[in-house]
């Protein structure tokens, strides 16, 4: 039987997809007493809260109850973090607001328009007070301060030195330095949060249906917040949820409200967030000024680096923050051999909306600045930008390479890849070109970029967020474990059970073929089942669809789950053949003795028998056929006393180059073509991996091109509509060629690595980078995003003024 693994097979998802027969949170079926809920949200960025009155809502027929704040208090306890500072943060503001939609109010009524009339009649009078929206502003004395038990607006600090930083920048030719903003961007799936909840009264118990694809510690979270044991708190989760990007996890905070909002008012709830909801109060990237400093050699050569980063995590630091600031700590350096490495890292509260996870979290706000300053490096040595980064990266023989801060590359090639980019973008060339266009006055301009893909996170990386001191107090985290459960009937056919909560990425696709291969039977025999079940499903805390993981990962306890159903089948096959195990082997779905191939008998027969027949079985073997394997990378460990930290298990890399023209009347940057490189170790399935890379390519062209989250000084929202909010689509794509290498990786038992995240971290500053060097003759600095024509028309106005 042809193996499966590795080829471009078609996705068994699409069919129901296709046809309409998915399974989303809204076509979950529900009791005839189901309420529906509407919230009402705050206009106000930062205002205390004087009063709220429902009297007249409560009255309009079809409403069932107002909860607010001071109705949910005594039912909660405030969402644990996983930093020091005590922030108190509840699903509904109870004595102040400090974003604009945060939640004031929920309404639960017979239907949402009920609900929706209803909120115009809740009266709530506020006192405004001074807003801060400024990450850097944050920080003086003289700022707002948002939670005053705190004292300001620092969540979390901690400084990190590694290797000998100031003899780097002591023995330094050059040292170049420079400010970056990063905004603050979404994601924007199809289909928004959405809730169905269920108190049971009797058995003191939460059932709560939603689209929430974990990291599954949160749901401890959410079980403290509700002050129950966490198996009173049943979260199921449909087979089909309609995109994420990761943003899905800040979706914990509403199944609270909606869990709590049935209790109080005795029947079970459902809410499904609008769009204008979801732009301005689900979750978001953080926004980030990174100042960052790289002393470095004549010859481009770079000896150390300093970056002080500071992340705006919005309004209240939540889980699974600040994981932005340190999913990445193990790859500070990028693609590059740089042993010498200083950061002073920055957890800030302003009032704008809380952030979380968004696809490549952490991983775009390093990389623009990191890879512009590699760029501004050529600038100002006088050096190609190819040079120095040829000068700079990890070399083949260095892997498996420990990175400063202790992240561990587990294999690569970056050099080839970097130049089978160059050779793809026809580099040289463009460069020819490039320099007669410019004699005409056209903006041509290329841009290159190296990144490396962190998949598969250690769960002992947020801890880096404490001291040594503080984790010590505590339980070491570590690890990344993740589950998977694989059955099969009387009739031989395979049901398998994943806890990775896909949101469209083919994980049932993959499943199938790793199955596939393992048992030697047809795909089409096996059925994956995505829905999980927090009270029968086999999953961990870190269980979810997040970090690029199911590849490395999830993947990984499928294929020795296979293989315990595998190594069972075995073992029957060789006791009705009285022979030994190694004298058995398995072919086109039949075990067949190996000099001996008239004693042949079916995977089904097998099957059947250890249902039909368990008295038939060797001694000591249980009857049935159903293998649970939890899979954790034993390089997955807690930080050590130093601060060293391998955050993530497995390390792709990224090579990309970019060209642009920028339309001298319109503004307008024109991509003429994007050439990207990957190398994640050993690809599963070819045709999966390129529409990943397609898709996150989308979403970092958005960061880059179109999409902030913008406020005003005032901690007004001004982005709440795609009228304002503008996101790239087909038309936008450019013209994308993708190559690929594998160097499989010796940490994965399939030699992969978690691919779809890459050009979501790369595309923001590749592109930055191409435009920095389009206006080179204008001298011009891009150090902040999105590049939109208009930002563009006014760094060109500046020149022009200061002629």
């Amino acid at each position: 039987m042809n193996q499966s693994i590795g080829q471009p097979v078609t996705r068994v998802e699409d069919k129901r997809l296709l046809t309409g027969k998915g399974t989303y949170i809204d076509d979950i079926a529900v009791t005839a007493n189901t309420a529906h809920a509407a919230i009402l949200r705050s206009p106000y960025p930062h205002a205390k809260i004087m009063s709220i009155d429902a009297s007249k809502a409560e009255e309009i027929q079809g409403v069932k109850k107002v909860i607010t704040g001071k109705d949910i208090e005594p039912y909660l306890k405030p969402f644990g973090v996983g930093v020091s500072a005590p922030v108190k943060y509840y699903p509904l503001a109870i004595d102040k607001v400090r974003y604009v939609g945060e939640p004031v109010a929920i309404i639960v009524a017979k239907d949402r328009y009920i609900a929706e009339d209803a909120m115009d009649f809740v009266k709530v009078t506020y006192e405004a007070l001074k807003p801060v929206v400024d990450i850097e502003y944050s920080l003086e004395a003289d700022a707002p301060v948002l939670h005053e038990n705190i004292g300001n607006n620092i969540a979390n600090h901690r400084t990190f030195h590694y290797g000998e930083v100031d003899k780097a920048f002591e023995e330094a030719d050059r040292i170049i330095k420079h400010k970056f903003h990063f905004p603050k961007y979404s994601a924007t799936p199809v289909e928004t949060y959405g809730v169905v909840a269920n108190y049971d009264e009797g058995m003191d118990q939460y059932t709560v249906h939603a689209n929430f694809h974990g990291p599954f510690i949160i749901q401890a979270v959410m079980a403290q917040a509700l002050q129950i044991p966490s198996n009173r708190l049943r979260i199921i989760v449909p087979k089909d949820i309609g995109g994420s990007y990761g943003i899905k996890a800040g979706i914990f905070p509403y199944i609270v409200l909606c869990a709590i909002a049935s209790k109080l008012a005795g029947c079970p709830v459902k809410w499904i967030e609008d769009r204008q909801e979801h732009l301005s109060s689900s979750s978001s990237g953080t926004d980030r000024v990174t100042y960052i400093e790289m002393a470095v050699q004549n010859d481009g050569k770079v000896l150390g680096c300093k970056m002080k980063l500071i992340d705006n995590v919005g309004a209240y630091i939540r889980a699974p923050e600040p994981a932005c600031l340190y999913r990445t700590h193990a790859n500070s350096t990028g693609a590059y051999d740089i042993p010498n490495l200083a950061i002073d890292a920055y957890a800030i509260m302003t009032n704008k909306s809380p952030t979380g996870l968004i696809r490549g979290y952490g991983g775009q706000e390093l990389y623009f600045p990191l890879e512009r300053i590699m760029q501004i490096v050529a600038v100002e040595l006088g050096i190609d930008h190819a040079d120095v980064i040829r000068r700079n990266l990890v070399k083949k023989e260095q892997f498996p390479y420990t990175t400063a801060s202790g992240g561990v590359y587990d294999s690569g090639d970056y050099e080839k890849a970097f130049e089978l980019v160059l050779d793809t973008g026809m580099y040289e060339q463009f460069k020819e070109k490039q320099k007669k266009a410019r004699e005409k006055g056209k903006l041509f301009g290329v841009g290159l970029a190296c990144i490396v893909e962190p998949s598969g996170s250690n769960m002992g990386y947020i801890t880096i967020a404490l001291t040594p001191e503080e984790r010590a107090k505590s339980l070491p985290k570590s690890g990344c474990a993740e589950a998977a459960t694989i059955s099969m009937d009387p009739l031989g056919s395979v049901n398998v059970r994943i806890s990775t909560t896909p949101s469209g990425q083919g994980h049932e696709t993959v499943a199938a073929q790793i199955v596939a291969d393992v048992l030697n039977i047809p795909r089409e025999q096996i059925n994956v089942v995505a829905e999980l079940d927090t009270s029968t499903s086999a999953w961990s805390i870190a269980s979810g669809s997040y970090s690029s993981r199911f590849a490395s990962l999830g993947s990984s306890a499928v294929f020795y789950a296979a293989h315990k159903v595998r190594d069972k089948l075995f073992k029957v096959a060789a006791h009705q053949f009285s022979v030994a195990e190694n004298d058995v082997e398995l072919i086109d779905g039949h075990f067949v003795v190996k000099h001996d191939a008239t004693k042949k008998v079916s995977v089904k027969r097998i099957a059947g028998l250890s249902h039909w027949n368990p008295l038939a079985l060797p001694e000591g073997l249980e009857p049935g056929i159903y293998e649970t394997y939890y899979y954790t990378a034993k390089i997955a460990e807690p930080p050590d006393e130093n601060d060293l930290i391998n955050s993530s298990v497995t390390y792709g890399f990224v090579a990309d180059m970019v060209t642009v023209e920028i339309d001298p009347d319109t503004y307008e940057i024109n991509i003429i073509d994007y050439v990207t490189v990957h190398d994640a170790g050993k690809l599963l399935n070819p045709l999966i991996v390129d529409g990943q890379i397609f898709g996150g390519l989308a979403h970092g062209l958005g960061g880059a091109l179109y999409e902030e989250l913008a406020y005003d000084q005032k901690g007004q929202f001004l982005t709440g509509s795609f009228m304002d909010y503008l996101c790239p689509t087909a038309p936008e794509m450019p013209p994308v060629t993708i190559k690929h290498i594998e160097t499989p990786s010796p940490i994965t038992p399939l030699g992969a690595k978690g691919l779809g995240e890459g050009n979501t971290m790369s595309a923001p500053v590749v592109i930055a980078n191409a435009v920095s060097d389009a206006l080179k003759p204008y001298n011009i600095m891009i150090d902040r995003l999105p590049l939109t024509p208009n930002k563009i028309y006014q760094l060109l106005e500046q020149v022009k003024e200061t002629k």
